[in-house]
């Protein structure tokens, strides 16, 4: 096992009517921005909760945050966050807000003239503006981490950011709020949870046996819990699994001590940029492509996988691993979630060349956990998927 540090601050609030104890986790003195995206939340009951436990504080909206969440609208907020002198933030909605809520914690103590700059250096945020996350929908761990992805519409740009100025203050998980989620968003968190631990997992034996048994149980739970919370998102024990699951994905807790990946999400936020793809699906592209490009040094992994969760117990290492790989497919397509590009966008001519370029300019020249996915590996791999 390799050493590590863990320290995740993020105060976890779960269970139904959690969201009344907004009013316990917020100074009564701040000076509160509330933000949200499309509009959902005024619709589903969200909305009127939150604002019924913002009774009595100084608070703003900020609505409009679009999925992916979009840097020049989120300048907007940054705007308003200045001008009202804001001092804490309430991120109500998915990812994509509470993304965008980071990006906004980071920018509005940052000195600079330029706050994509924050991204485009790579520059850690130490301090950041307080902030509390209201999760609506489960998939990217956002809301018990300190990371965050940003996307520049007019540059074509996706970059990630982090710090330990951006974990939450506090995060409210009610289960019942998924009730209203469309089939297609449930798919997508599930699936990008799901390869959210493969990225953390699926590398090389390190003898971190905790470790793998932590992301493998995970791994089966979604399975087991996935096409139970698509058929009935109102069962609240289903939902509740799925909910933590999500967050358990991606807090932290399984990436330490062990080597990382994160290749496929490199590429896959590529695609985003350049069709649009909800960010899940395009890990649905790329992860078995990925697998198989790298067959020979996942092996071991992907076999041992291949046993511990889909029961894969005959035939040689390399067929138990190709195996894996084919059941992953098979499992987000039940889901139904295509597995192709050509299932997305007509236009993928030359798409494989491109991310590898963008890559390449970015100086990302050793993806994965070997640092062996090289531009050239990466055009292959995407030229694979369509």
């Amino acid at each position: 096992m390799l050493n590590f540090e863990l320290q995740n601050p993020v105060k976890i609030i779960f269970g139904k009517g959690e969201i009344s104890k907004i009013n316990t986790q917020i100074p009564k003195e701040a000076k509160v921005l509330m933000l949200y995206g499309g509009g959902s939340i005024k619709k589903n009951g969200i909305y009127n909760q939150v604002t019924d436990a913002l009774n009595g504080y100084n608070y703003l909206e900020f609505g409009g945050i679009p999925a992916n969440p979009e840097y020049d609208i989120l300048l907007e907020a940054l705007k308003v966050i200045k001008d009202e002198n804001i001092t804490y933030l309430l991120a109500v909605g998915g990812g994509s807000v509470i993304d965008g809520t980071k990006f906004l914690a980071s920018a509005a103590l940052y000195e600079g003239e330029e706050p994509w700059d924050i991204l485009a250096n790579g520059i850690r945020t130490e301090v950041g503006m307080p902030f509390g996350t209201v999760l609506t929908l489960p998939a990217t761990g956002t809301e018990m981490n300190s990371g965050s992805v940003i996307s520049r519409r007019s540059t074509g740009d996706k970059r990630g950011m982090g710090g330990p100025g951006l974990f939450p203050q506090f995060s409210i998980l009610d289960p019942t709020v998924i009730a209203s989620i469309p089939k297609r968003q449930l798919a997508n968190g599930i699936t990008d949870a799901f390869t959210h631990v493969l990225e953390q997992y699926m590398t090389y034996p390190i003898g971190a046996d905790l470790q793998d048994r932590f992301a493998e149980s995970i791994l089966n739970s979604l399975i087991e819990t996935g096409p139970r919370v698509i058929e009935n998102p109102k069962d609240y024990t289903v939902a509740a699994n799925f909910m933590w699951c999500c967050t358990m994905a991606l807090n932290g807790l399984i990436q330490k001590g062990v080597p990382n990946d994160w290749a496929i999400h490199a590429i896959g936020h590529e695609l985003t940029a350049l069709y649009g793809i909800d960010h899940a699906r395009t890990l649905a592209i790329i992860a078995p492509r990925h697998y198989q490009y790298n067959i020979e040094t996942k092996k071991e992994k992907l076999a041992q996988y291949g046993e511990r969760v889909w029961r894969i117990t005959e035939g040689t290492l390399l067929e138990r691993a190709q195996l894996a790989i084919e059941k992953t497919e098979a499992f987000f397509q039940s889901l139904d979630i295509p597995t192709r590009l050509s299932d997305y966008t007509e236009q993928y001519a030359g798409t494989a060349e491109k991310v590898s370029e963008t890559l390449k300019e970015r100086g990302w020249v050793a993806l994965g956990e070997r640092k062996n996915v090289t531009p050239e590996a990466v055009k292959i791999i995407v030229e694979k998927s369509y």
